[in-house]
């Protein structure tokens, strides 16, 4: 087994950032996860069951665990599930509304776009503010328009048929043709 020597392994912020956060990082704006220097900082990692999986050392009683799923509540929080039994939450499902739905521009396969007449998207999250909610692991009724749908099959039908007769005219002119010569 190979011995791996490591160096010095720290986080540098720079004032930007920890002003834009306004959180103070420490000695120069860095955060040392690991110094071979000190001896303190081996006390402080722990490693779990894989393959370079180092991490600083926090008791939280919970072993290495792969995302196994997730799961989507009616407020739209998207949770994962672990492997090692811990749920947490992953993010936010946000819903758009228009003052005017009937602007959108269709583009196919349910795909909408904005357009001036229906003015800006408006965002928020399921559940408030005239937002509808969210519903895990149900599929949604079709929006197809079924009389539209109907309408073109009966005008394809009557397309169809006048074309049979059309066919079958000019069958029976060919054949009294054939007859006159006969």
């Amino acid at each position: 087994m190979q011995k791996r020597r490591f160096g010095k392994v720290s986080l540098k912020f720079t004032d930007d950032v920890k002003e834009k956060l306004g959180v103070n990082f420490g000695v120069n704006n860095e955060i040392t996860i690991f110094d071979p220097a000190d001896k303190e900082s081996y006390n402080k990692l722990t490693q779990y069951a894989n393959d370079r999986d180092i991490k600083p050392y926090a008791e939280n009683g919970n072993s290495s665990g792969k995302l196994e799923g997730f799961s989507i509540d009616p407020s739209g929080i998207v949770s994962g599930i672990f492997t090692n039994g811990e749920r947490k939450a992953l993010g936010q499902v946000m819903l758009a509304k228009f003052d005017n739905p009937m602007g959108l521009q269709k583009l196919g396969n349910n795909f909408f776009v904005d357009t001036r007449n229906s003015g800006e998207a408006q965002l928020g999250k399921p559940g408030t503010s005239g937002f509808g909610a969210t519903k895990s692991g149900s599929l949604e009724m079709s929006n197809v328009d079924l009389s539209m749908e109907f309408t073109e099959m009966i005008t394809t039908q009557r397309g169809f048929q006048a074309n049979s007769r059309i066919i079958t005219a000019s069958d029976e002119m060919l054949q009294e043709l054939v007859n006159m010569k006969r």
